[in-house]
């Protein structure tokens, strides 16, 4: 994998981290749940749209991809958190990164995967 990727995906994980220490949502918070998608979710799904559409397909190691995916779900977590839910799963971020090229928008992707906030 190349050190832009690794170097990208541990900023990404870092960036959730502060964000899940730093939540302190009154749900419904849709504006910090949209800055959520913004800032986290959707950069971390478009990385692995990237890799994998890109000029040269990126092979990510068991622990880069581990270490996407979870970063993605870390981000989901924060997201449904701005509306009181404590999502109970995790989400495959290739399922994410198909429904982002349907969409082309992190919020229904979002919405989809984890049914937060209610239709």
């Amino acid at each position: 994998m190349s050190h832009q990727y690794h170097d990208r995906i541990r900023a990404l994980a870092r960036r959730a981290e502060t964000a899940r220490e730093s939540l302190d949502p009154d749900p419904p918070d849709d504006e910090r749940a949209m800055a959520l998608l913004r800032e986290g979710f959707g950069p971390t799904v478009a990385l692995y749209c990237e890799a994998r559409t890109g000029g040269t397909w990126v092979r990510f190691t068991e622990s880069e991809f581990e270490r996407l995916e979870a970063t993605m779900n870390d981000w989901l977590d924060c997201y449904a958190a701005c509306y009181g839910v404590e999502l109970a799963g995790s989400y495959a971020i290739r399922e994410a990164a198909e429904l982002l090229v349907d969409t082309h928008n992190a919020r229904d992707v979002a919405q989809v995967l984890t049914g937060v906030p209610r239709r």
